[in-house]
């Protein structure tokens, strides 16, 4: 064995004994109290020769984007592939601005595709994985200046907010414009009364995507003459709208059908014909969108409704998936919860019937388990401490006691 020393030597720097420092680190013949340390460590940090480490930058590579969101959203292979090539355009723009005067316009994303098929969840996921400022808007709340309701401008003052009034991160954030559809104006013809929830906010919109210095406020505050304003640059935030745009298929049926003129014309319309694969912005003009703000959002991406073994991945296999989800739940009170293949099956059968695409995945496991979260304390009295829900306890949700 060693012998013990025990040290009763002061601070060789600043003199203070071990009893009146948080730590103090001793040697044969010196010692460091955590006091120096820490002063030490500023001096350096101070001192304008030093360099600081350089931060690891995000890969923009579309093929690392792309597996990225494979991992958090199931399905939609071409709209995750041209998605991750727009994010990655737009970000290789920001961080690498040309210096032979070349000027990159900016491409905004429109993202078309029904209810449940992960629009906000792509963009949400993008962001994440860039770590940048993101925030959702809903376009239904969105007004003209002037009118009730929230104007175009408070969608900046939310990304600020969100990048803790930092306005160099919020002008590389992406904002999701959600339910961009029901800004549609009511008609294609001009209207004699103002359409100031519709296409005034269109027209709103306009040059805030296209690029524009804003005065917003901090933290999310209306607008006030007296308050402190902060101004916001948005030609690099980077816009993604979304829609489900119902009744779309309808103007491209026309559209298609249309163009079937005379006694020998072939009526028949082959089923992708009227498909959103075959979307043209003249479609979305059509169906109450004003060209000028089809003409800023450059890509225009179509998701599909997700199939039943794409539902059942959902479910099982995607990262923070339902079903992890609500096992954690269960097991903050000690109880093991399972799901069997058939009930895993009918959870996804039954929530094609609703329409809702993978939203509806949570609204039937919410009605599967409620018997049994409601009657969880009554589970851990009756030492009930696994749950195995089978296609019966789906087809009739009912509690084990």
């Amino acid at each position: 064995c060693f012998p013990v020393t025990i040290h009763t030597s002061p601070c060789s720097f600043c003199n203070n004994h071990k009893d009146v420092v948080k730590k103090l680190i001793v040697s044969d013949s010196v010692a460091i109290c955590s006091d120096c340390i820490d002063l030490c460590n500023q001096l350096i940090i101070d001192d304008p020769t030093f360099i600081k480490p350089a931060e690891e930058t995000k890969s923009f590579d579309p093929r690392t984007i792309k597996e990225h969101l494979d991992r958090h959203v199931i399905g939609q292979e071409d709209a995750k592939r041209v998605l991750s090539v727009a994010i990655s355009n737009h970000y290789k723009r920001i961080f690498n601005p040309p210096k032979d005067g070349l000027e990159i316009h900016k491409g905004n994303v429109l993202l078309v595709g029904p209810t449940g098929s992960g629009k906000t969840l792509l963009a949400r996921t993008v962001a994440k994985f860039l770590d940048v400022p993101f925030v959702v808007a809903d376009a239904t709340s969105l007004t003209e200046a002037g009118y009730v309701g929230d104007d175009v401008e408070s969608m900046i003052s939310m990304l600020l907010a969100a990048a803790d009034n930092d306005v160099k991160r919020a002008e590389q954030g992406i904002v999701f414009i959600d339910e961009v559809d029901k800004i549609a104006r009511k008609s294609e013809h001009t209207s004699i009364t103002r359409d100031v929830s519709g296409e005034g906010v269109q027209q709103a919109l306009l040059k805030l995507v296209e690029g524009t210095k804003c005065r917003v406020s901090p933290m999310g505050h209306r607008k006030h003459p007296s308050s402190e304003m902060t101004e916001v640059d948005t030609k690099n935030i980077l816009f993604i709208a979304g829609g489900a745009f119902i009744g779309l298929s309808d103007v491209i049926k026309s559209r298609v059908k249309g163009s079937n003129i005379g006694f020998s014309a072939d009526v028949k319309l082959k089923v992708n014909d009227t498909s959103l694969d075959n979307l043209s912005p003249d479609d979305l003009t059509r169906f109450g969108m004003i060209p000028e703000f089809i003409g800023r959002f450059t890509t225009t991406i179509h998701l599909i409704n997700l199939d039943r073994d794409q539902l059942i991945r959902v479910l099982t296999e995607v990262k923070n998936n339902f079903i992890e989800q609500y096992q954690y739940l269960f097991k903050i009170d000690g109880i093991s919860l399972q799901f069997d293949k058939n009930a895993i099956d009918q959870i996804a059968d039954n929530c094609i019937k609703l329409k809702i695409g993978a939203r509806g995945l949570q609204t039937e496991i919410e009605r599967v388990l409620m018997p049994h979260m409601f009657n969880i304390d009554q589970y851990k009295a009756n030492a009930i401490s696994e749950i195995n829900i089978t296609q019966d306890l789906v087809d009739n949700p009912k509690t084990l006691i």
